[in-house]
């Protein structure tokens, strides 16, 4: 086999360096493999290393410096300890917190970051068994922890593993903590150096059912009791194979919900999720079989958190859709639950409304700030993704976070939580889906009450495979349009460069009258995304009509912008 000059010697030496008999195993048969794709993996596997950024580490599950291994989770939770025991000095008493999902590597990787931390004398609390992310967070409040660490598959592809770092507080790590940890990770010593504790130290304890009461006590507390009318409510759930399934039974039988029918195939975790599609909450067929279930029974609503129970997914009984029931999206409910908070808050005596903060990332659709305007709370923006939810309030001391969600189904309610939580959100959802059935309406008419005030709002996603992002981008920044779908370009702005809000970011907007066009390269996939909305004022018409133009004008604007980007 024909390697690069220099990478047998950098492949040997990482073998004689290994802490995993496996993976020294897997990277030797590759270096006795002479055929190209061999030479193609190990070039692919040496080609520097993973960088620790705003949401941790990722990478695929394999041997070598940039994938995710045995190894990589030693190096990075020495460079974490060191980060904590410079920073705190009460970090080695106050510990850390491990938690994973039911990934195939998660258990080995747990494991062996406990050892880690272990060894460099700070105390460890094992969550026992797969646990949801959320449970994570709220565990390094209960037990105030230095730190939490979540080793999870989150939402990428089966062979991939994440290690997540949460500060103190329980929320996701902020920056420049991130920066700090990936320069520490430059500066350690040869991996045998690294100490690693026995799995019998006595600085390691498990933990499980206690911390798990107090969780359920805190989410039951934030989205409130269910109702009396709550106890003719059926719904389906599903956690889609995921860890979700047993904490949230639990939820809805203590928030006084009637148990749900279960997809019983779906509910035990398993780490290669054969009945769901691969990819997220929105992928079509991610909640067929939740459906066919629901429709059997004539359920009232779906639920479905995903597989580390950070996401909720949610289906309405809907005639003219396929299955007889029509999935939410990610805007639509933000847009209930974040009324749903606002609405609970208004009722509470002694709030201050104009200091409860609502958030929702750049490319959601502008019905929550409409929602927050009218119940006189304020309205931030924050980056692609679910990481800065939460800490958009650490930027605005007079505020409160009240509630936040992302585009990809992820939604934090201000409590005991401070993350993106499944479980939660799903409490809420029944606790709207119960007051609204006691007044004799669903729902889908909630929803509908919301457009009817502000308008209609209909988002899209649009993503084209293949295209080179760099090209296109810098196409838009000289030549950008002056007009989509026979409306003019009202503002562009180009997010390069950031905001003392906003970092900087590869997208640009267009906003049109009614409507708004983002555009930017996917994170991590070879492919372009375009995120779509369209307002359509209601204004004395039927709200069946305002949609059905809505609908046209976004038909319209999804073909221009499909030419634009071609």
């Amino acid at each position: 086999m024909t390697l690069a000059a220099g990478l047998r010697e950098q492949v040997l030496t990482w073998i004689a360096a290994d802490v995993s008999e496996q993976d020294k195993a897997e990277l030797t048969a590759l270096l006795a493999d002479d055929s190209p794709a061999a030479a193609a993996e190990l070039a692919s596997r040496f080609a520097g290393r993973l960088r620790f950024g705003p949401d941790g580490l990722r990478g695929p599950a394999a041997a070598g410096p940039r994938r995710m291994n045995r190894a990589t989770v030693t190096t990075t939770s020495a460079a974490v300890a060191g980060w904590l025991l410079d920073r705190a000095p009460g970090a080695a008493t106050a510990g850390v917190v491990i938690g994973r999902d039911a990934a195939r590597v998660s258990a080995a990787f747990a494991a062996q970051a406990a050892g880690v931390f272990a060894g460099a004398g700070i105390r460890v609390r094992l969550l026992a068994g797969g646990q949801p992310t959320p449970f994570l967070s709220f565990a390094v409040r209960f037990f105030g922890a230095a730190a939490g660490v979540m080793i999870t598959a989150g939402l990428g592809p089966a062979a991939d593993s994440r290690y997540r770092v949460y500060d103190g507080d329980g929320a996701r790590l902020a920056p420049p903590g991130d920066a700090d940890i990936d320069a520490a990770l430059t500066m350690l010593g040869p991996l045998p150096d690294i100490a690693i504790a026995p799995s019998g130290s006595p600085l390691i304890s498990a933990h499980g059912d206690e911390e798990a009461r107090a969780y359920l006590d805190s989410v039951c507390a934030t989205a409130g009791q269910a109702p009396p009318s709550a106890a003719w409510l059926r719904f389906a759930y599903t956690p889609l194979h995921g860890v979700a399934g047993a904490l949230a039974l639990r939820a809805f039988e203590q928030g006084g919900y009637p148990a749900p029918d279960v997809v019983a195939s779906q509910l035990q975790p398993d780490p290669d999720v054969p009945s769901r599609p691969a990819g997220d909450l929105a992928e079509p067929g991610a909640l067929d079989l939740a459906i066919a279930l629901a429709r059997r029974s004539s359920c009232d609503l779906v639920l479905a958190t995903d597989t580390d129970g950070g996401r909720l997914a949610v289906a309405v009984p809907d005639a003219a859709a396929p299955g007889g029931y029509r999935q939410l999206t990610a805007d639509q409910l933000g847009a209930l639950l974040g009324a749903f908070v606002l609405g609970r808050m208004a009722a509470e005596p002694g709030v201050v409304m104009s200091q409860q903060l609502v958030v929702s990332t750049v490319v959601c659709g502008s019905l929550l700030p409409k929602i927050a305007a009218a119940a006189g709370a304020r309205h931030v923006l924050a980056p692609i993704g679910s990481e800065r939810l939460v800490r958009a309030a650490d930027l605005r001391p007079d505020a409160r976070f009240a509630f936040g969600y992302s585009e990809e189904a992820s939604y934090a309610l201000g409590g005991a939580v401070p993350d993106c939580d499944g479980i939660c959100a799903g409490l809420a959802v029944l606790r709207l889906a119960a007051i609204a059935r006691s007044v004799g309406e669903s729902l889908q008419d909630a929803y509908d009450a919301l457009e009817a005030a502000h308008g209609v709002h209909l988002t899209a996603r649009l993503a084209w495979p293949g295209r080179a992002a760099v090209d296109v981008m810098s196409r838009l920044r000289t030549a950008g349009p002056a007009e989509l779908s026979g409306q003019p370009v009202i503002r562009m702005t180009d997010y390069t460069g950031g905001s003392w809000e906003l970092p900087s970011a590869d997208m640009i907007s267009y906003e049109l009258p009614g409507a708004r066009v983002v555009v930017g390269p996917a994170d991590g996939e070879p492919e372009i995304t375009a995120y779509l909305e369209v307002v359509e004022q209601v204004s004395g018409r039927s709200l069946a009509t305002a949609r059905q133009a809505a609908h046209s004008r976004l038909e319209r604007l999804r073909l221009a912008v499909a030419d634009l980007l071609g």
